[in-house]
């Protein structure tokens, strides 16, 4: 079993947008006989199986597993007026660079929890440092909205715990956050500022639609849970051991023979 939570290709085209180099060519043709070989290959979004298929070609079984979160961990306080992301300030990943991009504008500050660097320079969000499991959710819990405009994302597990928190999302309108989220977050293309500024601005200016946003957002994270998550794996095991068992008879007669 083989379990693909992300990788160099869907990583550098998502990001760059260009051709791997050449000294990545290894790497490649290493992951693609290791995906192979496996009895399994499984993901934790639809959207990052395809990119599996598209850069590795050949896979053999896959299935989609959802990751998960205890919402026991998470709760819904008093919401403030300020947008919330978590990540480094200098993953292109993430793109929070956007987020520092259109901050000037908005009427709410943007907080930011993660590890900073002194060669970020100046910003226009508020850093908050690295913060712990407990500490992050204590401020999620009282943002009234979580923006992660990031360009490459396989599940998201930031998004998944600020819905359980009650903030509404603004996302990046990537294949994979718009499969677990469509229809519960408002959405802007990675690379557009413009737009990412004036859907943080509606949903800043529009308290009816930030509750109705929030409240579909904690109803659909639901369907992400550790149990589900869990009873997937369980059963997938049982699979691929029962498989094992049954082929292991034929195996031995064929070596006695």
């Amino acid at each position: 079993l083989v379990v693909a939570h992300s990788c160099v290709l869907s990583w550098w085209a998502a990001v760059k947008q260009e051709p791997l180099p050449d000294h990545w060519l290894d790497y490649a043709a290493r992951v693609s006989q290791g995906l192979r070989a496996a009895t399994k290959v499984v993901a934790p979004s639809r959207a990052m199986l395809d990119c599996l298929h598209r850069h590795y070609r050949e896979l053999p079984q896959t299935s989609v597993i959802h990751n998960g979160r205890t919402p026991d961990l998470f709760h819904a306080g008093t919401k403030q007026e300020v947008v919330l992301s978590a990540g480094r300030l200098w993953d292109e990943a993430k793109n929070l660079s956007a987020l520092n991009a259109v901050a000037p504008g908005l009427l709410w500050p943007v907080l930011v929890a993660g590890e900073t660097s002194p060669a970020n320079g100046t910003t226009n969000v508020r850093p908050l440092g690295r913060l712990d499991q407990r500490e992050l959710a204590q401020r999620m819990a009282t943002a009234a909205i979580y923006a992660l405009p990031a360009k490459y994302e396989p599940f998201g597990l930031s998004a998944l715990e600020a819905a359980l928190s009650g903030c509404a999302l603004v996302l990046g309108d990537i294949p994979s956050l718009r499969e677990l989220w469509d229809g519960a977050a408002m959405f802007a293309p990675p690379d557009d500022p413009h737009l990412l500024s004036a859907q943080l601005r509606q949903c800043i200016g529009q308290p009816v639609l930030r509750r109705e946003l929030a409240r579909r957002a904690r109803l659909r994270a639901k369907r992400y849970s550790v149990e589900k998550m869990a009873k997937s794996c369980m059963q997938l095991y049982r699979e691929l051991t029962s498989a094992a068992q049954a082929t292991r008879p034929h195996q031995l007669q064929a070596t006695k023979g």
